[in-house]
């Protein structure tokens, strides 16, 4: 029977960028299946240093990959493909997701299993924190009315808004959320966090507030940004309840889950002129469909679920899976371990 390697879990700092080389054969018990569709992860010589043997195989070949696999590297992170093949997931002990949602991945068996899900937290919190703050931006200083009318060439002043002294919400108080609150607030934005329970004092928030009580909270805020995780808790959070709370002039931004928001309650908001407007880099279904109303907004920026992808960001998701692989070789704590009852990672 081959030897495995010990696995061992840590919530600790998360990994440096440079990925290293190994030692050629260093893991050669270890057997490593990579989930992947049309791409391949970079790097991949280190996978082979650091795996005794690496199958790749896309969504309907995964099933034969599994037998006898102890690593699992969910490179296509959307994929439902373990799901279908669990059944032949015999020695498997261990799942990492190129991505920082889980909430695809997570099913009952899986949940219940023994097997450590690690995600790719920390990749993807500059670049979204950074598109949040585009988002406001282009909202204040009206750059899409701009284009809009340069398109036309006409020639219309128009008075701007001012960012400082705005408050901004974030639904989600993890590491993406926690970047964000620095950078609005580096630019004069009053900050406040909605999280799992209230707490006073936080060092990037100020004030959390319970988010089930988001409704509540909202009366005041001009800018509503949500990047809360999927969970049995989050799902449709942002209903009717909350848009009709908000004020008028109040833009939301959603760079989390689509199904986090209510999108008929939040079309009907935009429609009866109940909410400014609304910048959505995710939706309930994606891509989405050319018929939908959403696309007819003139209040509305749509991008196609590309807040986090910045350059070099394939290098980056396939430098951090390479440190935990080089972790669960030696038998070393592994990094950003998924609560899989929660679905995201606990900060310690």
């Amino acid at each position: 029977m081959r030897a495995r390697p010990s696995v061992t879990t840590s919530t600790g700092p998360g990994p440096s960028s440079a990925a290293g080389t190994g030692e050629r054969g260093a893991g050669n018990g270890v057997v490593l299946t990579v989930l992947h569709e049309d791409d391949l992860p970079p790097s991949r010589d280190l996978l082979h240093d650091l795996a005794g043997e690496v199958r790749y195989a896309r969504r309907a070949e995964l099933g034969d990959a599994l037998r006898g696999s102890d690593a699992l590297l969910m490179w296509d992170s959307f994929s439902p493909a373990l799901r279908e093949a669990w059944h032949h997931a015999d020695a498997l002990r261990w799942i990492h997701v190129a991505a920082a949602g889980v909430d695809r991945l997570l099913f009952d068996d899986l949940r219940a299993s023994d097997v450590i899900v690690t995600n790719s937290r920390g990749v993807f919190d500059r670049p979204i924190a950074e598109y949040v703050l585009a988002c406001v931006l282009a909202f204040a200083k009206d750059l899409p009315g701009s284009w809009r009318l340069q398109g036309e060439r006409r020639w219309r002043h128009r008075v701007t808004e001012r960012i400082d002294g705005k408050t901004v919400m974030i639904v989600g108080t993890g590491a993406i959320g926690r970047e964000i609150a620095r950078m609005l607030r580096a630019v004069g934005l009053t900050v406040l966090g909605a999280g799992r329970s209230t707490r006073d004092g936080d060092a990037d928030f100020g004030a959390v507030y319970d988010s089930s009580r988001l409704a509540a909270l909202v009366a005041d805020v001009d800018y509503l940004v949500n990047v809360a995780p999927l969970t049995g808790e989050t799902r449709r959070l942002i209903d009717a309840d909350v848009l009709a709370a908000l004020k008028p002039a109040a833009r939301l931004i959603n760079v989390g889950r689509g199904e986090t928001v209510d999108t008929e309650a939040l079309v009907e908001a935009l429609r009866s002129g109940r909410l400014a407007g609304a910048a959505l880099d995710v939706f309930e279904e994606e891509p989405l469909p050319a018929g939908h109303p959403l696309w007819s907004f003139p209040q509305v920026l749509i991008s196609p679920h590309m807040s986090g992808d910045a350059a070099g960001w394939q290098e980056a998701l396939a430098d951090t899976f390479l440190e935990n692989l080089r972790r669960y070789v030696a038998g070393a704590p592994l990094i950003n371990v998924v609560d899989k009852h929660l679905g995201f990672v606990v900060s310690p």
